[in-house]
């Protein structure tokens, strides 16, 4: 398999050089936001993943950055401070990805549940269960509201409180909601858009290469590689294996953020820990023009039947509905079950029982499992949503230090990273030299918050593509489209559109391949793209995707057939995680 002009030289780095003072293991949102923190700090750093980034749990996120209201009834205020505070960190520093989401919670009682709460609390979820009526939401609202202010998103300085209607303003608002609705709350949180893209410009502001400027930005020695797996010990040494064999390599502090897989990669290390206990969460995609329209734009998030916090989001032009909390065991591959499917169905129909759902409208499935601390008999939904870190020595040797990341989430990923990244630091005697927090990320930087120097940035770029395709680079990239705009130009095409994707060009497919570290064509399908997040991987696109970019990844013809099999099995595997590979170990 060629590799791209983005990926080769870092594997081979590693191989060449196989020494950094840090290894990270994981190349989710964490262990990408701790390589790009410590890159920072000027740490010679290294970054391996066994599969491609944010291809595990990361990927199987409901697309959100929340402060997490349901978190209050566990009593875990001090995540939810933390995650509201960097959800409007977030706005600021990554508004060509997350956006403000108005978010509406349908509620059919008064009093209910006001008194059982305090007795889920004590008992962790166990018990019968009482529907959360309006008085105990509102009272969680307030509260929520409270480590709310001062945010400063929206431009108005705070975030707006949220509001209450009965159901005459509720059916109004929302006509095809359940008649039976008593009322409705209205608060904000906010969209993450395309994850992975975030992912991806992390990853770019902590690897400084060729195409990335600004002395200050990363350190020259960061190094991060996808497709390398973690799978042994042998002496000091963390044993690496890609595609070309395996190899020692050494490090003096290992950082394990494997997510839910960390206990396996501990225990290949030599070190077999209990740590984690994580939970599956599925997700469906629908194009449904009708269940678009009657969300009114905004996310309905709500309880279920069962209690089960669950939501429906339009997103993309498409409705996601999610999301179960299952246990799941980390042998078994996590995929979206027809029994989750017949689940996300109902639930539809608790909110809007005139629509119509059936699986015909469904174009994508997606399951991970989340990065959880075992928990014993304690109920999936009271499960704790925060992080800690635990220390280890690598093979019963003591050196060098493994640090192991149980818990974190997409919305807290900075904050979770610094941690890591001050711990790491303390261990290396090293100093902080700057803070991550309110630094733009990627295409956020400059990014144009007003209309008016949205419209001053396409004018500024639209030569030769036109202010719709400017545009439309902008809404895709944020400030990074300028990178894409250059290599359009530079190759010399008129960026004609592709026959099946006509939001894509040739060009820009090949930008992404030879810069964005892709290898297999599922990764620019699945993760640098959102095409078949919508349900637009056809077998005529995927094919016209991979002719497009065989040449910048130098694939044959047989290497091309290949990856349209790999591609179409991985797209349509109703599983967005690790299913069908086998644990580090």
């Amino acid at each position: 398999m060629a590799e791209t002009a983005g990926t080769a030289h870092t594997r081979g780095d590693l191989r060449a050089r196989p020494h950094a003072d840090v290894l990270i293991i994981g190349g989710g949102i964490n262990g990408i936001a701790t390589f790009r923190d410590l890159a920072l700090q000027g740490v010679d750093v290294a970054l391996v993943e066994r599969d491609d980034f944010v291809s595990g749990a990361s990927a199987a996120s409901s697309h959100m950055i929340h402060g997490g209201i349901r978190y209050l009834e566990n009593g875990e205020f001090r995540l939810v401070h933390e995650a509201v505070t960097e959800r409007n960190a977030l706005l600021k520093t990554a508004p060509h990805v997350v956006r403000p989401l108005q978010t509406t919670i349908p509620i059919y009682s008064t009093f209910s549940g006001l008194l059982s709460a305090p007795l889920r609390f004590v008992r962790h979820g166990s018990g019968a269960h009482r529907e959360r009526g309006a008085a105990l939401i509102k009272i969680g609202l307030v509260i929520y509201d409270s480590f709310s202010r001062g945010g400063g998103f929206l431009g108005r300085g705070a975030v707006p409180r949220h509001a209450f209607h009965g159901r005459r303003r509720s059916l109004a608002q929302l006509p095809q909601l359940d008649p039976r609705v008593a009322y409705t709350a209205t608060y904000w949180d906010a969209s993450l858009r395309d994850p992975e893209r975030l992912a991806i410009d992390l990853l770019r502001d902590g690897v400084r290469d060729g195409r990335t400027s600004g002395a200050d930005r990363a350190a020259d020695r960061a190094r991060a590689v996808n497709y390398t797996a973690a799978v042994g010990a042998r002496g000091d040494a963390v044993v690496l294996r890609d595609e070309n064999g395996e190899y020692p390599f050494t490090a003096e502090v290992v950082v394990n953020a494997a997510g839910p897989w960390t206990d396996l990669t501990n225990s290949a290390l030599g070190e077999p820990t209990a740590f984690m206990g994580g939970t599956k969460g599925s997700h469906i995609v629908l194009d449904h023009p009708e269940l678009l329209a009657a969300t009114g734009g905004r996310e309905l998030f709500f309880e279920h039947s069962d209690g089960r916090i669950v939501l429906i989001y339009p997103l993309h032009g498409r409705v996601l509905v999610g999301t179960t909390d299952l246990e799941h065991d980390m042998a078994e591959p996590a995929v979206c079950t027809e029994e989750e499917v017949d689940y996300f169905f109902e639930l539809v129909a608790h909110v809007f029982p005139s629509i119509a759902v059936d699986r015909s409208q469904i174009v994508y499935r997606f399951s991970g499992v989340r990065p959880l601390p075992g928990h014993g008999g304690t109920a999936p939904g009271f499960v704790s949503r925060d992080y800690r870190i635990e220390a280890r020595g690598l093979a019963g040797t003591g050196s060098p230090r493994v640090l192991s990341l149980v818990g974190g989430k997409w919305t807290t990923f900075r904050a979770s990273a610094e941690h890591l990244a001050d711990r790491v630091l303390a261990e290396l005697s090293l100093p902080r030299r700057r803070s991550t927090r309110g630094l733009p990320i990627g295409g956020g930087a400059g990014y144009p918050t007003t209309e008016r120097a949205r419209r001053q940035w396409i004018a500024a770029h639209a030569s030769g593509l036109g202010h719709a395709r400017a545009a439309r680079l902008l809404e895709r990239y944020g400030t990074a489209a300028e990178r894409v705009i250059d290599a359009i130009r530079v190759v010399g095409t008129d960026d004609q559109p592709l026959a099946t994707l006509p939001e894509y060009s040739a060009a820009e497919l090949r930008h992404l391949a030879a810069t964005e570290r892709v290898v297999h064509l599922d990764d620019l399908l699945m993760r640098r793209t959102s095409i078949a997040f919508r349900g637009l991987a056809t077998a005529d696109a995927v094919t016209e995707v991979a002719e497009a970019v065989a040449s910048t990844l130098e694939w044959d013809a047989a290497a091309v057939a290949a990856e349209i099999d790999r591609a179409r099995e991985r797209v349509h595997a109703a599983d967005e995680s690790w299913a069908g590979s086998t644990p580090v170990a």
